[in-house]
């Protein structure tokens, strides 16, 4: 595993948001209490973007039935038998792709396949690459066209 720590403000409210989705996915812990927790971390989140990821860890769980119905229809086995590191990642990826449209799609991609990279199984990034890449195409299917 290589710690390709992302260095933006932003790249690190993902990286917590893919640690926090971990835990709320295995234990269910509610998100509020995961912000708390980041928040009283003694390193808290850092020189992370404290508001951008309150707004994907809220927005990812608001969502999740939608994004899981998303990414479904692209994934080689059922939701069930995802890897709580590959789902994580996956819903938050979905969630920039279909929500917020001001972040270029190939940063979206290439941040989720970081993040696996860090947090994964050794080949899970191509898994996650390959599912975001055709959500990507459908959600996205006019910036893709335009060539940004």
């Amino acid at each position: 595993m290589t710690d390709n720590a992302p260095t933006s403000r932003r790249g690190l409210a993902r990286r917590l948001t893919v640690q926090a989705l971990y835990q709320w996915l295995v234990n269910e812990t509610p998100p509020d209490s995961l912000l708390k927790q980041f928040v009283e971390q003694p390193e808290g989140l850092g020189r992370a973007d404290p508001s951008y990821f309150s707004e994907l860890l809220h927005g990812v769980v608001g969502v999740e039935r939608e994004l899981n119905a998303a990414i479904g229809p692209h994934l080689d086995r059922p939701l069930e038998q995802l890897d709580p590191v590959e789902h994580a990642v996956l819903l938050l990826g979905a969630y920039e792709l279909m929500f917020r449209p001001e972040v270029p799609w190939k940063v979206v991609v290439n941040e989720s396949v970081s993040l696996t990279k860090v947090f994964g199984a050794e080949e899970g990034y191509k898994f996650v690459n390959g599912v975001l890449d055709k959500l990507a195409r459908k959600a996205r299917a006019t910036e893709i066209a335009a060539g940004i």
